[in-house]
């Protein structure tokens, strides 16, 4: 059985998981060779859309990058 005093280092980092996971994702990025390293940083952009609801219907969405 595991102990509950072992916390993760990047806990003990004052890090939360989402946060050491992007740092992570960041460095191995930045550590390809062309042309990996550029197809990568393609795919890290995110495209969402933002409606406003009234009525119960969605108006216009605004599309964020």
């Amino acid at each position: 059985m595991a102990s509950n005093a072992a916390a993760p280092f990047w806990r003990s980092a004052g890090m939360t998981y989402i946060t050491y996971s992007n740092l992570c994702a960041n460095l191995v990025r930045n550590c390809l060779k062309e042309p990996y390293k550029s197809e990568a940083l393609t795919r890290e952009k995110v495209h969402y859309t933002i409606s406003k609801w009234a009525d119960g219907k969605p108006q216009k969405p605004n599309q964020m990058i």
